[in-house]
């Protein structure tokens, strides 16, 4: 019996100073703020008055990101979720972008397991990423080696690395999240084989892009009142032509949201609602993904507001005079166009050889690049049975020969009569696009309490100032530092004006770009409201997120 009553009286005596903790709110919130993310979701259920803290402790936005480049994909993976989680965060939202060395089932499961079901996650394969390594807290821009099935091979100079994972967690009071697929439902086909019949799964060749842009209508219209969602985050299948999905979707919504994306890779999802995971379903096809940001209706009140703003830097010069399309095959079979042409202004009708050697004498002509062709197109576009209306879009294809019948260029959509003009990667152009990214950022840091900048003296005038949360940057994998002659050129534009905002980036086989240049939300001079461009190549988009505090009243 003696010996049980100092341990009776030691276990009183913590019951008391817990007690006594929880009385004290500011030593409470100080402890419960330091947690890693799952401790302080246990934290939170203790009793009622700690979960008020912890609601506290969250009543600003966060968005967290990590990179990791082991050569065990488990251990990178584990290095970067821990990273992620180290402080309290609530996912709304997941993205990981890796290399070819991941599996992608395991480490959506992985994801899956340790963020939530109902929190929507994207997993990409990339051709190299961008981020924070989790261990050393090094910024590093990273090419992958072997990356040639995973989207079009533009030269690259790899670094040696072979793999690696970038991880981008966010949570974000005021927005709701959700993953929405672009779906082919396949057709079932009994096919005899021997004495039975076998179930085949044939894939319709139209994927339902009216359907995925008015389930993204739908459900922003859910969970905030209007159709068009603060801003877009996309990843389209590496075989499929992206164009003709974001048309609609530029044609849809308003010039406030802000989209931003990979337009070819390798792609899983797992969505908030159960109804839309049918990744891994034989019955369908998933030909890109949008991660949705959309305002939340319901928000409580004193909750700021969350903007979406985008910077771009283009990679490519325009060279020679524009063409007109005059014969004009699409190859659908091929994914490609066949065409002749005749020079603005003449009436000679050349064919593909006549056009490039005429290209490639031109003394601003560099040699042994790429080259492109932006097609000025002018479209009746749609969403379901709604009237149509005129769209004018530059369209880049890429150039893949010519010889005395044809000029042979990638995707189709081209017609007679559509102007066009050659274009090359210009790293001299690229450079000072960066410098006119970062300029464009700047405005925004210029009106931005920066990251970590207010000090207590500031908070109350910060209302009307805008905290900048994070970045994303989609890049092209022709760019880097074999482009460039220098080291991380294309996170510079962020990095020099917001060097402690958590930044995730990636080197993308197209890159997805929409909205309006300005950090400021004021029209900028570089958009043209007659030639909408929202696909680029060789550029750079940078995606900034910002947080401004709800008025006090």
């Amino acid at each position: 019996m003696d010996t049980e009553k100092p341990s009776s009286s030691k276990k009183k005596k913590k019951t008391i100073e817990i007690s006594s903790l929880a009385d004290c709110e500011d030593v409470l919130h100080n402890i419960l703020s330091r947690l890693p993310a799952k401790s302080f979701a246990s934290a939170a259920c203790v009793n009622k008055s700690w979960n008020c803290v912890c609601n506290s402790i969250l009543s600003r936005p966060r968005i967290a990101s990590a990179c990791s480049f082991k050569a065990s994909a488990p251990i990178a993976l584990q290095e970067v979720l821990d990273k992620v989680l180290l402080e309290p965060i609530r996912p709304h939202f997941a993205i990981a972008n890796v290399g070819r060395g991941f599996n992608m089932r395991r480490t959506l499961d992985f994801l899956v397991k340790h963020l939530g079901l109902r929190t929507p996650i994207i997993l990409s394969v990339v051709h190299g990423v961008m981020g924070r390594d989790a261990l050393t807290d090094e910024f590093r821009e990273v090419k992958f080696q072997d990356h040639e099935d995973i989207g079009v091979n533009r030269g690259i100079c790899t670094c040696g690395q072979q793999s690696g994972i970038v991880l981008t967690v966010g949570y974000l009071p005021g927005l709701k999240v959700d993953a929405i697929p672009l779906l082919r439902r396949k057709e079932i086909v009994q096919v005899p084989v021997d004495d039975t019949y076998v179930d085949v799964y044939l894939a319709p060749p139209v994927p339902m892009i009216d359907q995925f842009v008015m389930d993204i209508q739908n459900y922003t219209t859910s969970v905030s009142g209007c159709a068009s969602p603060v801003g877009i985050i996309m990843f389209g299948k590496e075989d499929m032509d992206q164009k003709p999905i974001i048309e609609k979707l530029d044609y849809a919504m308003s010039m406030n949201t802000v989209f931003v994306g990979d337009e070819r890779s390798r792609f899983a999802y797992r969505s908030g609602d159960d109804l839309r995971n049918v990744c891994g379903n034989p019955a369908f096809i998933s030909d890109a993904v949008a991660l949705v940001f959309a305002s939340d209706k319901d928000k409580p009140h004193g909750t700021g507001e969350i903007q979406f703003h985008l910077a771009m830097s283009e990679g490519v010069s325009a060279i020679g005079p524009r063409h007109k399309a005059v014969s004009v095959r699409a190859n659908h079979a091929e994914g490609s166009t066949w065409l002749t042409a005749k020079r603005e202004g003449h009436h000679v009708i050349l064919d593909g050889e006549q056009i490039l050697r005429h290209i490639d004498q031109l003394e601003n002509r560099f040699p042994q690049v790429e080259l492109y062709v932006g097609v000025t197109k002018r479209r009746k576009c749609s969403i379901g049975s709604e009237k149509s209306r005129l769209i004018t879009t530059l369209a880049f294809h890429g150039i893949r020969g010519g010889d005395q019948e044809y000029l042979y260029v990638d995707g189709v959509g081209i017609k007679t009569g559509d102007y066009f003009q050659f274009y090359q990667p210009d790293h001299n152009a690229a450079l000072a696009a960066c410098r006119n990214a970062s300029e464009n950022i700047r405005n925004l840091k210029l009106n931005s309490s920066g990251k970590g900048f207010l000090g207590r003296r500031d908070v109350a005038n910060s209302i009307d100032r805008k905290e900048v949360l994070g970045g994303f940057i989609f890049s092209c994998c022709g760019r880097g530092n074999s482009f460039f002659g220098g080291l991380n050129v294309d996170s510079f534009p962020f990095f020099e004006n917001f060097p402690s905002a958590p930044l995730a980036g990636i080197f993308c086989g197209g890159e997805i770009g929409r909205g309006k240049l300005s950090m400021t939300g004021q029209e900028s001079q570089e958009e043209s409201p007659a030639e909408r461009r929202y696909l680029h190549v060789y550029s750079t988009a940078y995606l900034v997120i910002s947080y401004s505090a709800a008025p006090s009243e």
